[in-house]
């Protein structure tokens, strides 16, 4: 792959296109680039999250969460592992190559210095990561209102005893 192909594929990939060509170029040069083959493991649940992961080629496997939830996989362009990009912590999946595939590690020292030596791009990234949360804060209240609806017909199920008044009938 070419410089501009890889500046196309970074520029094509969640919150690194807000970057101009320049920091484009710097996290090219600069990043970990690594090949893997058909069931190479790329990292395991628990393992130290020092870096976010750009797909440049192929698809990477992410296993699920927790029981029957679905395998997710990740084709070119793709970011795994957004929040390890500022900070540390634990991986809290699994992931594999699914054939032949080839990833870019961009660590948090990494990004970091491109967010120092590009200002405008560290105000849209900041400006992108707080419109993620404002969404993630407006779902939770949206969950935490069916929750209380719920709560609310369970504590009304409770003091009823007429018939015909059960939960499907209020709904």
């Amino acid at each position: 792959m070419g410089l501009d192909d890889d500046i196309a594929i970074l520029a094509a990939a969640p919150l690194f296109g807000f970057l101009d060509r320049d920091a484009l170029r710097l996290l090219t040069f600069a990043a970990e680039r690594r090949e893997l083959t058909d069931g190479d493991l790329l990292f395991s649940r628990g393992d130290p999250a020092d870096g976010g992961f750009v797909v440049m080629s192929g698809t990477i496997r992410l296993e699920p969460r927790g029981a029957g939830a679905e395998t997710v996989r990740a084709g070119r362009a793709a970011l795994i592992g957004q929040l390890a990009l500022f900070v540390r912590g634990t991986r809290p999946t699994e992931a594999r190559a699914e054939g032949a595939a080839e990833v870019m590690r961009i660590t948090p020292t990494l990004m970091r210095r491109v967010l120092e030596e590009f200002p405008g791009a560290a105000q849209a990234v900041h400006d992108t990561l707080a419109d993620d949360l404002a969404g993630l804060v407006a779902d939770l209240d949206q969950v935490g209102a069916l929750l209380a609806a719920i709560d609310g017909i369970a504590q009304g199920e409770s003091s009823s005893d007429s018939p015909g008044d059960s939960p499907g009938d209020r709904l």
